[in-house]
């Protein structure tokens, strides 16, 4: 009689579950990329602005790195109160409130006309979007079981390499718009890059549903065999968890495996906003003579490696319902990314170090978000992914300030980008120290 359920329950979710979950990705994910594209090409337009702004507004290394740093400072001052917020108003209005805010502090930034007027404009940006991430990450876990996830999640990430890629090509053809109605080059990217947010936070407004229960394109039918699917994951979930979950939502935060996973996004975050911060003007480095949209060309080769990568270690991931090993591996690879580009005086070493470092960062940053929902009940979850995302997002002010300043003190990237592959091969080890709670999720599948 058990096999006889099992079988039928297979059956199901290779059938029904199978066709509702690819219907939720032909609705969701596309639009949802688009979304974080536009919030990640204001978050990373200022290292392009950088390329002009720094002389215009008589920026050092440091400056600029505390300017990029201050952005984030804001961001995870407001991030885990905003995140309490969606549940509470719904992903229909609050993540197009945060996208038309951000996207009216993004474009301000072109009145920027010294350092601290640029630390103010940053920081106002930073408090608009701060949320949209973790905002989204939650919002996930409401539509894709976790059997789903990480692919659902390694395309949502693929919009950061996706806007490093075309951002790159982009800014540095709007960078040669300099003069153009009198305008600088830099303030044209800050306004031609903000304001689409603004028309996608009016668009998200009436295109998002809060959960499935509200989702009008569902069937009856579909809806049914979505919200158990959830139901039953979150159950299995519920069985596996530990005790932390026992002691209310502050001890389930505050858990070993929930800070474990905190220090290890830190270190992709470093990683990861010195890849957006400062590759520019380490490519300008390899080319000294290269022009702008030369620059740009060159500099958006490592996030297209990535863009081919991850959509596939997503797949193998769910297939093989593993998650330790697709996290270390890709994180190994951006470390040894870091040290080539420190370490290789030849451009084309230097070359492929930054392809390794796109490619294993954003791998194992798809992969990585489908870990918390495994440690942290469903009311946890706003404040736990929050969290996380706070914790690591501190690499966002240690990584720009920590290599502006070496290489204003060395006079080249190298120590700097050294740390960078110390921080997040130390990442590598706290996701070995994270407690295999169950089969599926830290370890191998049984063959």
């Amino acid at each position: 009689m058990g096999n006889e359920r099992e079988v039928k329950v297979a059956t199901e979710f290779s059938g029904d579950e199978d066709a509702v979950v690819r219907k939720v990705y032909r609705r969701l994910v596309w639009f949802l990329i688009l979304l974080f594209i536009c919030s990640y090409l204001d978050r990373i337009n200022i290292s392009f602005a950088a390329l002009a702004m720094n002389k215009d507004l008589n920026l050092t290394a440091t400056m600029f790195g505390l300017a990029s740093s201050i952005f984030y400072v804001a961001y995870i001052a407001a991030e885990i109160p905003s995140n309490m917020m969606m549940p509470r108003f719904g992903a229909r209005i609050w993540i197009p409130r945060i996208m038309i805010t951000w996207g009216l502090a993004s474009a301000a930034t072109m009145f920027a006309t010294g350092p601290y007027s640029l630390y103010a404009l940053r920081a106002l940006t930073g408090l608009a979007e701060a949320g949209f991430m973790p905002g989204i990450l939650l919002y996930l876990t409401y539509w894709f079981p976790s059997s789903y996830r990480a692919r659902a999640t390694a395309f949502f990430i693929m919009a950061q390499p996706i806007t490093i890629m075309f951002g790159s090509s982009l800014s540095g053809l709007i960078l040669d718009m300099h003069g153009f109605l009198g305008l600088a080059g830099w303030k044209w990217l800050f306004l031609l890059e903000g304001l689409p947010a603004v028309v996608l936070g009016v668009i998200a407004y009436f295109y998002l549903a809060d959960r499935p229960e509200t989702a009008k394109w569902l069937s009856p039918r579909e809806r049914e065999v979505l919200l158990g699917a959830l139901a039953r994951d979150e159950a299995n979930t519920q069985k596996s968890r530990s005790v932390a979950s026992q002691g209310g939502i502050f001890r389930e935060v505050m858990s070993p495996p929930v800070l474990l996973l905190a220090f290890t996004y830190l270190g992709l975050v470093v990683s990861l906003i010195t890849n957006s911060t400062w590759v520019p003007q380490i490519v300008r480095a390899v080319v000294p003579d290269g022009s702008f949209a030369t620059i740009g060309l060159i500099a958006a080769i490592p996030p297209f490696a990535a863009i081919l990568t991850m959509s596939f270690w997503g797949k193998h991931s769910d297939r093989h319902q593993e998650r330790r090993w697709h996290i270390v591996l890709p994180m190994s690879l951006a470390a040894l990314g870091w040290l080539c580009v420190a370490l290789l005086d030849n451009p084309t070493g230097r070359l492929i170090g930054l392809v390794f470092c796109a490619v294993g960062t954003f791998s194992a940053q798809g992969i990585f978000w489908t870990l918390p929902a495994t440690f942290l009940s469903t009311e946890a979850r706003p404040i736990g992914i929050a969290m996380i995302n706070t914790i690591g997002m501190l690499g966002t002010t240690v990584g720009p300030i920590a290599v502006g300043w070496l290489k204003d003190y060395t006079g080249t990237f190298a120590a700097g980008l050294v740390f960078v592959a110390g921080c997040i091969l130390l990442g590598t080890v706290c996701v070995f120290a994270i407690p295999r709670e169950r089969k599926g999720i830290l370890q191998p599948a049984a063959v």
